[in-house]
Parts: structure tokens; C-alpha cells; sequence
């Protein structure tokens, strides 16, 4: 009997002081394995809040002492908030552990540089950094591409949607025709982007970046084995690929200079008959002079000129070639 009534104050003090029994010597050790994120989340929703007292200690050890101890503390105490934070943008349909880890990557950055003598409590100073992770990371995973670089362009992609649905709520209640409408009004626009103090077109610009969505520029074949048809297929530029710029390159020098070197070789009743039958155009756009103008003007038969004219572009041809 002594011996229970000696302890049940010891069991008394360890059931009365939380802090004592959340808090061992390895913080870390609360939190469950990973795989079970319900367990993570009921497990740091246990974890013990620091007073303001036991939040500045800890801080100063950090930062005047670089006590990890003292940080994981800071860190532990603040998961709560990560997952707090990290439901507001479940939205994204993005995974929430990933949203959780980043947020927690963001909490310990601030961990790190929070000073304690600013006088602020650090879980003002972590939702900044939180929330910046966390953005970033929506940012570089909803797609493929990156939708918003500029800061009016992140401002808009994390407001756009809500503010969209909150003008046609609005609508809907003054013409229901109205609020049926996908795309913002002139009006919507103009009053997005007086709220969130960025430019008319980047608010249009971004709507559209919203509407769409990814398309892969060279498709995988269907079950079928077709070839989809992707925008690789229209998309490359034939022009300024190597060996087609050397052949343009090519057939222009010799459309100039090869053809006035070929001309040159030709007597002038043959070269006359060839730039009239083939290089000659008019105002009009009609060519030359036919065989039998031809024929009239040199008083000779029209198949006599014929046979002048696949002469001298024989002759043409291979001095073409010699050019080449």
C-alpha cells in the first residue's frame, strides 16, 4: 500500500504536465512513419504549443548557440500550421502530403532566419514563408508549363478563380443569363484588375492560360496503333534545318549567277528563244512570244525553233551542272 501511495503522485505528475510527456529528448520521434498520413496529421495536432517565454528561449538558443534541439522544437511545435495552411489549396488537385512537405520545408526557412527580438511571434512570421513554398510548388506542378512568372501573374493565378466566382455569384442574382457566361465581361475585367492593381490584358491573358490545357507536342500512338496527330506534326520548321538551308542556299546561287552564266554560253538567237519561251513575263502576267511568233519574226518552221529551244536548254542543263 506504501508502495502504490508513493506512486501516485509520480503518476499524477507525468499525466498533469503535457509539455513533459510531448516532449522527449528527440522531438522528432512523435512523428508516426511515413505512409499513414492521418496518423502524421493526428500526431501533430498532439504536439505541445510553446508559450511566448519557451518560444524566445528556444529562438535565442538557435540563433545565438545553432542548438538543433532548439530548432526542431520551434519546428514541431508549428506543424500544426503547416497543415492548417496546406488545406487551402487543396483546390490545385495536387497530392496534400506533397502540400505538406512543402509547407514544411517553408516553416523550417523560417525557423531559420526568425529573430526573436523583432517582436513578432514566429507563427506570424512562418505563414509568409509557408505559403511561399507552397505556391511555389502549385506553380511548378499544376502543369506542365508554368502558368504565372511575373508577380501580377502568380497574384492572378491564386485569386483569378475565386474572384471569378464570386462575380458571377453576383451576376446571378442581377441576370442569370449573364452568369452563365464562362469568360469575364469587359466590366468583370476592368474590376479584377482594379482590385488586385495589375493591367487589363494581364487579367484577359491569364484567363485564357486557365482555360486551356496541356497538349502534348508529339502524342503517343492509340490502342489501335495509329499515329495521333500532335502539333509536332505542324508545329516544325522545315526552314532552318541544316541541309534544307544549304539546298535553298544552293538553288538560289544558281537561279542568279549560274543562270546568267548558262545564258552567257548560248548564242543570241538561243538565248533569245529561252528567255522569251521561259523567263520572259508581261505587265499582264501572260509569258513571251509563242513558237510560231518566234517561227514568223526568224522565217523559219515553228518545230525548227522547238528543236533551237531543247537544244539550248541542254546545253543549258549541263553547264548548270558544271556550275554546281
Amino acid at each position: 500500500m506504501k508502495i502504490m501511495e508513493e506512486r501516485k503522485p509520480a503518476m499524477k505528475t507525468a499525466s498533469g504536465s503535457i509539455a513533459t510527456a510531448l516532449a522527449p529528448a528527440n522531438p522528432w520521434a512523435l512523428v508516426p512513419p511515413l505512409g499513414n498520413l492521418d496518423a502524421y496529421i493526428s500526431a501533430v495536432n498532439r504536439m505541445p504549443m510553446l508559450t511566448l517565454e519557451e518560444e524566445q528561449d528556444y529562438a535565442r538558443k538557435l540563433k545565438e548557440h545553432n542548438d538543433l534541439d532548439a530548432a526542431g522544437r520551434l519546428v514541431m511545435s508549428h506543424l500544426r500550421l503547416v497543415v492548417s495552411i496546406s488545406r487551402q489549396y487543396l483546390g490545385y488537385g495536387l497530392p496534400h502530403g506533397d502540400l505538406i512537405q512543402e509547407g514544411n520545408v517553408g516553416l523550417m526557412k523560417a525557423v531559420k532566419r526568425f529573430d526573436p527580438d523583432q517582436g513578432v511571434r514566429l507563427v506570424s512570421y512562418a505563414m509568409h514563408w509557408i505559403k511561399a513554398e507552397i505556391h511555389e510548388y502549385i506553380l511548378k506542378n499544376w502543369r506542365m508549363v508554368k502558368v504565372a512568372t511575373t508577380k501580377a501573374q502568380r497574384k492572378l493565378f491564386f485569386n483569378l478563380r475565386s474572384m471569378k466566382h464570386e462575380l458571377k455569384s453576383d451576376a446571378a442574382m442581377a441576370d442569370e443569363e449573364l452568369a452563365l457566361r464562362e469568360t469575364l465581361t469587359s466590366n468583370e475585367i476592368d474590376a479584377v484588375a482594379a482590385k488586385l492593381n495589375v493591367k487589363r490584358e494581364e487579367v484577359i491573358e491569364m484567363e485564357t492560360r486557365l482555360a486551356g490545357g496541356d497538349v502534348l507536342l508529339d502524342p503517343s500512338p492509340s490502342d489501335d496503333g495509329e499515329q495521333a496527330f500532335g502539333p509536332i506534326a505542324y508545329l516544325a520548321d522545315a526552314s532552318h534545318e541544316p541541309t534544307a538551308m544549304l539546298e535553298s542556299r544552293q538553288r538560289d546561287h544558281l537561279a542568279t549567277d549560274g543562270l546568267v552564266m548558262a545564258l552567257e554560253g548560248l548564242d543570241d538567237r538561243s538565248r533569245r528563244i529561252v528567255e522569251e519561251r521561259w523567263l520572259k513575263v508581261n505587265d499582264d502576267g501572260s509569258g513571251g512570244m509563242t513558237l510560231h511568233e518566234l517561227a514568223a519574226e526568224y522565217g523559219v518552221s515553228a518545230e525548227r525553233i522547238r528543236q533551237i529551244e531543247v537544244a539550248a536548254m541542254k546545253k543549258m542543263k549541263k553547264a548548270l551542272a558544271e556550275f554546281a
